[in-house]
């Protein structure tokens, strides 16, 4: 495949795409990285980009979500690793060291979760994990950034000996500083720190009573610093010390540095690996947050977008809540060429923007906001003439421009090539223009090249009409108040309504009139004609629409009378089957009732039983005998619908009580009557009415004729007051 060219990709607003990814990148080399990013020159690449996006993406919704994988790039590090003798700071080695251990962790997590991430997997199968390096690092610094004391033998000792001078000094220190608060030769402060060093504070006019090396004065004089003499031979051998060991740290570092140099070329692997983790990763959140797929990958020529977004517009209205119109379209074999024609501001280009970068993003590895049912299929060259590119630099005028852009347009095209090109054969005569235009558009369809196109020209309108394998298509309008509807539909060219938008706008009819008469008469009934065709489509859309829902209703009205029939089924049999119980009981109980009768009768109890086994014996034959098994199951399934039963009561219960409290709370809140003697009132769970006959704090003695009770107030409800 070509390398899409950067004109191009500026048309199509890509560079905005990628400074979208770069915020979404965790590393600042991610940040930097991902503006490079341009369209695979393999078919195989991009489908392995995608394919890992995809993955990474999939990781949103699975439980084994990848590790953390932030780092701090190392390029001044390698640098220093390929020059001999230089030596590497501490900070350095951290830096390397967390990089190591991050890719170890990568590498481990991808090679336990083959299954689930194979195209990340095998993009890292081919980078070892090293473990002298943190070793060697984790050996000489701690994790604070720090020398360990245990660097080395050296090292050890020094930082021994360093430690007993200090607790000298400290102890000479204090000795002086006790003997000369003593003398009253020092300010109220008594010590201070100059250079790392414990110091006195002396009184500027007791200066020559305290010896020592002086270290200093305040601004204003009147106190003098001065390290006792006690102490400075032992802060000389400090200063001996200290610099030993940085020596020794220098001599260390110099070692490390040496061990880890030959690794450069794998921290530099390691490096470009994290990195391409990190822009996966963008790529992953940014389709994460657009809603983004996958589509399906044709090996055939063709793209059918099915409610297809303009990413930079679907983010922009998402985050201002504002709705976004999807798009569908289709460029296959038999539909190489679309003409869109209509009115401006009907979504046109917005349109054409959508189709060209939503294959550009796609062949940079980047998934697209569309339907998952969508297919794609890659072109080696996408083309574009989009927008006004006027140029003063150049002395070149829009249509000069645009003639020198469709001579590129004629060297390159073939059937491997996407051109998108927006009002074409505009910027001249519109005749001249109309019928140049025309001709390109015969190169394109000769040649076998996919594209759009979009134009107000009649010519070419006619021309994809003509055409076997082009198509006309138009946004729709809506044909009452001349509104987009931003919905493109295949197969018709659309009107510019040029004189109904005029007279919307309130141009004078009579303006318009006189415009009308200007122009050819065909061309007016041509333009009224498409006008015409466009509305009569709104209607059937709007129509459409309704018949849709009708349908929807009505389809969900039958589901549920047919549930209902089904129900209704059900209780019948159900009652036929305990009717038919009934009247087996009722009829044994008579067969019973006449055998006791005939008992009481006669005492005997012989034919009492036989006529018994008789009744039970006939019983019994009507039944079916069944197994243990069919007992068993019968019997467990009475025991589910006893079970399914109780969980619908419990249900219900719960639902009774939550009503029953709301009732609760609703009769709380609402507001109390101010009851008066002489007031007609009931009690909130009875039906007696009676009459208040007096009342006493919070409670009332009501009178109910045969008799009189107290009753609280708050336990009345008012049922007519005093008149």
């Amino acid at each position: 495949m070509n390398s899409i060219h950067t004109k191009t990709l500026q048309d199509l607003e890509f560079y905005t795409v990628l400074e979208q990814l770069s915020m979404r990148c965790y590393t600042q080399l991610g940040k930097e990285e991902v503006l490079k990013v341009v369209p695979f020159g393999s078919e195989e690449a991009i489908r392995n980009s995608l394919g890992q996006t995809s993955e990474y993406l999939a990781s949103y919704t699975n439980e084994n979500t990848f590790p953390n994988h932030v780092f701090d790039a190392i390029p001044q590090e390698l640098h220093l690793l390929k020059i001999e003798n230089s030596t590497l700071e501490i900070g350095s080695f951290r830096r390397i060291s967390i990089i190591c251990a991050t890719t170890t962790t990568l590498l481990k997590f991808l090679k336990k979760f083959k299954t689930y991430y194979p195209l990340l997997a095998a993009a890292s199968e081919n980078i070892e994990i090293n473990t002298e390096i943190p070793a060697h690092i984790n050996v000489v610094i701690n994790r604070f950034g720090e020398i360990k004391d245990k660097a080395s033998n050296k090292l050890w000792n020094l930082r021994q000996d360093i430690n007993s001078v200090k607790g000298k000094i400290n102890q000479s220190f204090r000795s002086a500083l006790s003997s000369y608060i003593a003398a009253d030769v020092l300010d109220e402060i008594k010590e201070s720190v100059v250079d790392n060093r414990r110091v006195l504070a002396v009184k500027a006019m007791y200066r020559k009573k305290v010896k020592g090396s002086v270290m200093g004065s305040s601004k204003t004089g009147s106190i003098v610093y001065i390290e006792p003499e006690v102490t400075l031979r032992h802060s000389r051998e400090l200063n001996n010390l200290e610099f030993e060991e940085k020596e020794e740290i220098q001599r260390i570092l110099n070692e490390l540095t040496d061990h880890i140099r030959p690794y450069g070329w794998l921290l530099l692997k390691y490096q470009e690996f994290l990195t391409h983790i990190d822009i996966t990763a963008a790529k992953a959140k940014y389709a994460a947050d657009m809603d983004a797929v996958l589509p399906e990958i044709s090996t055939e020529k063709e793209l059918f977008l099915r409610d297809a977004y303009h990413p930079l517009l679907y983010l922009t209205n998402k985050r201002k809540k504002e709705k976004t119109y999807p798009q569908t379209i289709t460029l296959h074999k038999e539909n190489r060429i679309i003409v869109i024609s209509g009115p401006n501001a009907g979504g046109k280009s917005i349109t054409l923007k959508t189709i060209g970068l939503l294959q550009v993003m796609l062949q940079s590895g980047i998934l697209i906001p569309v339907h998952e049912r969508s297919k794609v299929s890659f072109f080696g060259k996408i083309l574009t003439d989009i927008g006004d590119n006027q140029s003063i630099e150049n002395h070149l005028s829009t249509y000069s421009y645009r003639l020198k852009n469709m001579n590129n347009f004629l060297r390159k095209c073939n059937d491997n090539t996407l051109f998108l090109i927006d009002e074409f054969g505009t910027g001249s005569d519109p005749e001249l223009g109309g019928a140049l235009a025309e001709t390109f558009l015969e190169v394109f369809y000769e040649r076998g090249s996919y594209g759009v196109i979009t134009t107000h020209y009649a010519n070419l309108k006619m021309l994809a009409n003509e055409l076997p394998h082009a198509t006309n298509a138009n946004m729709l309008f809506n044909a009452k108040t001349l509104e987009p509807t931003y919905q493109l539909v295949l197969g018709q060219a659309g009107s510019s309504f040029t004189f109904e938008v005029a007279q919307k706008n309130g141009i004078p009819y009579s303006l318009i009139n006189k415009s009308k008469k200007k122009i050819e008469r065909g061309k007016v009934r041509f333009d009224a004609t498409i006008a015409k065709l466009q509305k009569e489509r709104s209607k059937m859309e709007s129509t459409g629409s309704k018949l849709r829902e009708e349908e929807t209703k009505a389809r969900d009205e039958a589901k549920r009378l047919e549930v209902l029939n089904t129900k209704i089924k059900s209780k019948l049999e159900n009652y036929q089957e305990l009717y038919d119980h009934n009247q087996r009981m009722i009829y044994l109980g008579n067969k019973v009732n006449d055998a006791a009768s005939k008992y009481f009768q006669d005492k005997k109890k012989r034919p009492l039983v036989s006529e018994l086994l008789r009744i039970v014996e006939t019983e019994n034959s009507k039944r079916k005998k069944k197994s243990a098994k069919e007992v068993k199951v019968e019997k467990q399934k009475k025991i589910e619908v006893a079970k399914e039963l109780e969980q619908k009561i419990v249900v219900v219960r719960k639902e009774k009580k939550i009503e029953k409290k709301k009732a609760v709370i609703k009769e709380k809140n609402k507001p109390r009557p101010v009851f008066k003697v002489g007031d007609r009132v009931r009690m909130l769970d009875g039906k007696a009415v009676g009459t208040i006959d007096k009342l006493e704090k919070k409670k009332a003695a009501v009178n109910y004729g045969l008799f009189m009770t107290n009753v609280a107030i708050d336990q009345l409800e008012l049922v007519q007051a005093k008149k």
